[in-house]
């Protein structure tokens, strides 16, 4: 059965190029980011591991820690790390699992037979401080993630659950958003006293930067 939104991520410990990682002490109270990668040594992967590492200073922002899985050996991600950083400029700033014996791998459904029955696919899972699954994407190994994406999905994730609101179609932080259906006029005239538009009685748009 995959994993759903709202379950707790499974547990694990497996070896990292930061040594072993006991899923759930590592993370603590930090967001997270899973993510795996078909095979060291390829093109597309190579890539990602560096936009991810170039975008430290962002997920730092966000409270989130990226986890990369590869199912090669630990031996073999020393000199793909020397690769990444010579290729794409950035060094590994995260760790890198080990996930040899793919239990990992198995545990979050990341091999899809069907697909290819001994690579992983590019799987990605963002695990909130509480160790729920809030968010599953799913690549191909051929397409690779756009991790600006991943970043807005978490931006989302995070404003939502302060504010208690959702995001519209294209949404970037600043911009407007929903008051949910299920918050009256009255409530809403409480919590947003900056006022709100109405398009329809179901889709009432407010700018929360207006408060300020």
């Amino acid at each position: 059965m995959s994993l759903q939104l709202g379950q707790i991520a499974p547990d694990f410990e497996q070896d990292s190029t930061e040594g072993p990682i006991r899923f759930h002490d590592w993370l603590g109270e930090a967001w997270g980011v899973l993510f795996s990668h078909p095979k060291n040594f390829t093109p597309v992967c190579t890539t990602e591991l560096g936009e991810v590492a170039r975008l430290k200073p962002e997920w730092d922002k966000r409270g989130v820690k990226p986890l990369g899985l590869s199912v090669d050996p630990l031996s073999a991600h020393g000199e793909w790390s020397r690769d990444i950083a010579e290729t794409q400029g950035h060094a590994l700033n995260f760790p890198l699992l080990a996930d040899a014996d793919g239990r990992v791998a198995r545990l979050y459904g990341m091999i899809h037979p069907e697909s290819d029955p001994t690579l992983t696919v590019r799987a990605v899972y963002v695990i909130d401080p509480a160790k729920r699954i809030r968010l599953v994407l799913t690549y191909p190994p051929s397409s690779g993630r756009n991790f600006a994406e991943i970043l807005r999905a978490i931006d989302s994730l995070q404003l939502t659950d302060a504010e208690k609101v959702a995001t519209p179609v294209n949404w970037n932080p600043g911009q407007p958003v929903i008051i949910p259906a299920s918050l009256s006029d009255a409530e809403a005239g409480q919590r947003y006293p900056q006022g709100w538009r109405t398009l329809r009685p179901y889709l009432r748009v407010v700018d929360l930067a207006a408060q300020d």
